[in-house]
């Protein structure tokens, strides 16, 4: 497995954008300068991340979700940032 992570990365497990072997590590999302730790997914180069929208569920089951855009930058938690 590499250290480097994907421009684009999902918690859902139907999303094609969604790595289990890569979040079973330690991921850190920095958005707009704060660290965010409930982000559902993400994406670097359109600068935009999804969070829950409370405790909300979609017909499926699944959480309703708000797509906020900025700057975001992420890194793997167990190595030193840089």
């Amino acid at each position: 497995m590499t250290d480097t992570l994907p421009d684009r990365l999902a918690l859902d497990p139907d999303s094609k954008f969604h790595d289990a072997d890569l979040l079973q590590r330690e991921i850190g999302v920095r958005f707009n300068g704060a660290e965010k730790t409930n982000v559902e997914e993400y994406c670097v180069s359109e600068g935009w991340i999804r969070v829950a929208a409370g405790k909300a569920l979609d017909r499926k089951g699944k959480p309703l979700t708000l797509k906020l855009k900025g700057k975001v930058e992420v890194w793997l938690k167990d190595q030193p940032e840089g």
